[in-house]
C-alpha cells in the first residue's frame, strides 16, 4: 500500500496551543497522486473569538455557536489520520494545536510529520519567501477563500502535489519525514516507528541494550528530534550506538533546567557505558583565587583535601586536573589575564602573552592592581560554580497546567519536582514538600547558575533560609 498523506489545515482563536483553540479543521486525505477524501468543519471553541482574527479569517463566533465541539470530531480525525503522515504548511503550527486538543481529552496523539515549507524549498529553490501567500501567488495555485481550512488545505494539496511531481522529491519527502534517517542506520530492535512514537518534549531518555544494561542517557528539548539524530549519520558514535541500542525509555521533566540538572544525576547514578562526559562522582581538583602581596587577584589550580580547602577561597571544582587548567586558560584568554597570576606560567620578567600584547603588564606591574582586577573579578563571576542564598526556580512543567520546582537552599542545590499551578501554596517555604531530593555537587550548581545567567526571563523567587527548612 502506497504512503497516505493527511494535509491538515486549521483556523484558531490565537497563536498558543496551551491557550488558544482551534475554531475550524480541514483534513483532505491524499495519496502523493491524488485526493482520496476532505472532510471539514467549524468548531465551538468554547471561547471568545478576538476581533482580529474574525478580520482575518471571517469566522465570527455566531458562525460557531452551533458547530461541533473539538471531542466530537476527535474520532474521525483520527480515523482519518491513522497511518497516515501529518502534512502541513508550517507543520509544527498545525500539529501542536491538534496534539493539545487531543490532550486536554486525556488522549496522546502522535503522528508523523511532514512540512510544505521544508519541502517547497528544497522544490524552489530560487523563491524569496515561501509563505503560503507567495507560492499561490508565484506557482498560481489554485484557492477559494483564502484564511478558511478548507481553502488553505486544497491549496497546500495541490502545492504538495506540484512539489512530488518534481525529480526526486518522492526520496527528498521520506528523508523528510524521517529525519533523514536510512533504516538500515537504526539498530536492529529500533524501527522507524519506534523514533515517530517518541515525544516532541523536554526531558531525558535511555538507550538499554539486548541484557537490560544502560548504555546512554542524554537530555533533549525534543526526544523525538534528539533520538533521531543520533542514527542520522555514519558516525563512530551512531556506529557505537548501532550496536548496542535494544530499546528506548524516557522521561518527561518539562523544563529544560530539570532536565540537564536529571541527566547528570541519571549519568553519575547509573553510569552508562557509552557516556564520557558527567561520569565523575568526585571533584578533587580546585580553581582558588587571592590577593597576592602587590594587590593583584591571582588564581591557582591546585589538588586539595576538604580540610585543605578549608584554608582557600574555591572558585570552582572538577574532577580533573587537566580540565580545570584548560578552563582556567580560556578565562585568561578571554579576559586578557596575565597567565602568570593565573598560575598557568613559572618564572619572572614578562610574561609570554605579554609579548603577544594579550597580557597588560600585570606580570611586570605596568597594569594597576585596580585595573587588572576588574577584569580577574568579571572572570571569576563566569568561572564561579558558587549559588547564593536561598531561592525556587520557577519553570514550566510537563503541562500547560502545570510548574516545575528547582530548590536551592543557603547556596546548595536541594532538587526539583513539579506541582499544579492551582495547587501552588502561597506561601514559598511550604513549596520544598513538591520537591524531590537530589545530591549536591559542584557540577549541578555550575548547571544551575549558567542556565540562569542564559535565561534571565526565568522566575527566581527568594526565600529565608530558615522558613525553607
Amino acid at each position: 500500500m502506497s504512503q497516505l498523506y493527511a494535509i491538515v489545515d486549521i483556523e484558531t482563536t490565537g497563536g498558543r496551543p496551551s491557550r488558544d483553540k482551534i475554531t475550524e479543521i480541514a483534513v483532505v486525505l491524499h495519496d502523493g497522486l491524488r485526493i482520496l477524501e476532505r472532510f471539514d468543519t467549524l468548531l465551538d471553541p468554547e471561547m471568545p473569538i478576538p476581533y482580529g482574527i474574525t478580520e482575518l479569517t471571517g469566522i465570527t463566533n455566531e458562525m460557531v455557536a452551533e458547530a461541533p465541539k473539538f471531542y466530537e470530531v476527535a474520532r474521525k480525525i483520527v480515523e482519518m489520520t491513522e497511518g497516515a503522515v501529518f502534512v502541513a504548511h508550517n507543520v509544527r503550527f498545525d500539529y501542536s494545536f491538534v496534539r493539545e486538543e487531543f490532550r486536554r481529552l486525556g488522549f496522546t496523539y502522535t503522528r508523523k510529520q511532514l512540512c510544505t515549507v521544508r519541502l517547497a524549498r528544497k522544490a524552489f529553490p530560487e523563491l524569496s519567501s515561501y509563505s503560503l501567500d507567495n507560492l499561490i501567488h508565484h506557482l498560481k495555485l489554485p484557492i477559494q477563500n483564502r484564511h478558511r481550512a478548507l481553502g488553505d488545505a486544497l491549496a497546500t494539496a495541490r502545492l504538495f502535489e506540484m512539489i512530488m511531481e518534481r525529480k526526486g522529491q518522492p526520496e527528498n519527502t521520506r528523508q523528510f519525514i524521517n529525519y533523514g534517517i536510512r533504516e538500515a542506520l537504526l539498530p536492529p530492535n529500533i524501527t522507524l516507528e519506534t523514533i515517530h512514537t517518541l515525544p516532541e518534549e523536554c526531558g531525558v531518555y535511555y538507550f538499554h541494550d539486548a541484557k537490560g544494561g544502560l548504555a546512554y542517557v542524554g537530555k533533549s528539548k525534543n526526544i523525538r528530534h534528539r533520538v533521531a539524530t543520533h542514527f542520522a549519520g555514519k558516525t563512530e558514535k551512531a556506529s557505537r550506538l548501532h550496536r548496542h541500542v535494544h530499546h528506548i525509555s524516557y522521561e518527561l521533566t518539562g523544563s529544560e533546567l530539570a532536565a540537564l540538572l536529571l541527566e547528570s544525576y541519571e549519568i553519575k547514578r547509573l553510569r552508562p557505558y557509552l557516556n564520557r562526559a558527567q561520569r565523575h562522582r568526585s571533584f578533587p581538583y580546585a580553581i582558588y583565587s587571592f590577593i597576592d602581596i602587590q594587590g593583584y587577584q591571582c588564581f591557582q589550580v591546585e589538588r586539595t583535601t576538604l580540610a585543605q580547602k578549608k584554608g582557600f577561597h574555591i572558585v570552582a571544582e572538577f574532577p580533573r586536573g587537566t580540565q580545570a587548567r584548560s578552563r582556567l586558560l580560556a578565562l585568561c584568554k578571554q579576559f586578557e589575564l596575565c597567565a602568570r597570576l593565573c598560575g598557568l606560567e613559572k618564572g619572572s620578567g614578562p610574561c609570554f602573552d605579554y609579548h603577544l600584547r594579550q597580557c597588560h603588564g600585570a606580570c611586570t606591574r605596568q597594569e594597576a592592581p585596580d585595573f587588572y582586577n576588574l577584569r580577574a573579578r568579571a572572570a571569576m563571576e563566569r568561572l564561579s560554580q558558587l549559588l547564593d542564598d536561598s531561592y525556587f526556580i520557577l519553570d514550566r512543567g510537563r503541562s500547560p497546567d502545570e510548574l516545575t520546582l528547582i530548590q536551592v537552599e543557603g547556596g546548595a542545590y536541594r532538587g526539583f519536582g513539579h506541582l499544579l499551578k492551582d495547587e501552588l501554596p502561597h506561601q514559598p517555604s511550604e513549596w520544598s514538600n513538591a520537591v524531590k531530593p537530589f545530591p549536591d555537587n559542584p557540577e549541578v550548581r555550575r548547571i544551575i547558575r549558567n542556565y540562569l545567567l542564559k535565561h534571565p526571563e526565568v522566575k527566581v523567587v527568594e526565600v529565608n533560609a530558615e522558613a525553607a527548612k
